[in-house]
């Protein structure tokens, strides 16, 4: 099937997917389920819902890409890292100096349920670009910024032709030395990738002028299957380096045995471990995912003694209005070392700084 039949073809409403998983659901429930998608979409498609264990009502597979009730909770924040105020112009932040952040689509392959733009994602385009010149345009003034993230959404969801208009302007600019495309489509419909031979002829054609990196997101092993392996295989054959960055998540990945088996997985497959990020506190998220740090510290350290050495090479980051931050380790006393990694304010590069954590804090303010 043609990839983008197949997205035609997304589940889409509440009555859908449990049909589709065989499970009765009460008409109370069912109603609660669709206000939950009416607020935040839901679109999966028939391949990622194949991957479900329709039997376990906690199948992670499920958790990531099926509403849950207690999406109901809106506790927590809409922006976690402060993107409003670094948008210098509709569908362009600059948060940090020699990165330009492209938001060229509202539309994924899958809304996660962890998705921390749920706020814009399959909801409104008001911050997604419409000025192309005027982006290319600041992006050349401005000679500090040496890559670009085309993200979204999703930016494979964008057409062919409008990837190739991206790639065309940005491998013109001098000063840039990589472009990078945020896609989970690898993932969750990889289909996209293998399936479409013109869209990797483009990224060949284009990355013999720019490096071409594509950052996807695996969660989990069980996403890593002979269809994903292939696009992985697709990419990588044109010359095309792939990196990824795991949420850790509550009741997903929160086992040093599940986050080493998956990292691995992906190094043998030609896949970089980029970040590890901690959950942001995203409303309908933050009491659903997030993971405490001193847990994830645990996790992390246990996680890193099983991986090889290129499996050891991510960084475990929070992402915050002040920039990516570092979380070092656990000092005596409940005391948690960070490290600025990228940050916003001059004053913030490479700090080195201390924080008493509790036992279930799951975020820090700085």
């Amino acid at each position: 099937m043609d990839w983008r039949r197949e997205l035609r073809n997304n589940v889409t409403t509440a009555e859908e997917v449990f049909q589709y998983l065989n499970i009765e659901v009460s008409e109370e429930d069912l109603q609660k389920y669709n206000e939950i998608i009416e607020k935040f979409p839901m679109s999966v498609s028939q391949y990622y819902l194949s991957l479900i264990n329709p039997e376990d009502e906690d199948d992670v597979i499920r958790r990531m890409c099926v509403p849950s009730i207690k999406e109901t909770d809106l506790s927590g924040s809409f922006d976690t890292s402060g993107e409003m105020d670094n948008t210098v112009m509709t569908g362009l932040q600059h948060k940090y100096r020699q990165t330009a952040l492209v938001l060229s689509t509202n539309r994924c392959a899958m809304y996660c349920r962890h998705c921390f733009r749920k706020r814009l994602v399959g909801v409104n385009d008001d911050e997604i670009t419409k000025e192309f010149d005027n982006i290319i345009n600041y992006i050349k003034e401005h000679k500090e910024i040496n890559n670009v993230l085309i993200s979204g959404g999703d930016a494979f969801l964008n057409n062919n032709k409008n990837i190739e208009e991206y790639l065309k302007a940005l491998c013109d600019i001098d000063h840039l030395d990589i472009i990078r495309f945020g896609t989970r489509t690898p993932v969750v419909l990889p289909s996209r990738i293998y399936d479409d031979m013109e869209l990797l002829d483009i990224l060949d054609k284009y990355r013999r002028k720019k490096t071409i990196y594509v950052v996807t997101h695996f969660n989990h092993s069980r996403e890593i299957t002979k269809e994903s392996k292939r696009a992985v295989r697709c990419l990588i054959d044109r010359g095309i380096v792939i990196k990824n960055q795991t949420v850790l998540l509550k009741g997903i990945n929160d086992n040093s045995d599940t986050l080493a088996e998956m990292t691995n997985m992906l190094t043998r497959i030609g896949v970089v471990p980029y970040y590890v990020f901690l959950c942001r506190p995203v409303k309908g998220v933050k009491n659903q995912f997030q993971v405490p740090l001193m847990k994830a510290d645990r996790i992390i350290n246990e996680a890193r003694k099983k991986l090889n050495g290129q499996g050891k090479c991510f960084r475990y980051i929070m992402s915050t209005e002040r920039g990516k931050i570092e979380v070092m380790g656990l000092l005596e006393g409940n005391k948690m070392l960070f490290r600025f990694h990228q940050a916003k304010y001059p004053e913030d590069e490479n700090r080195i700084f201390v924080k008493d954590i509790k036992e279930d804090q799951c975020w820090i303010t700085v």
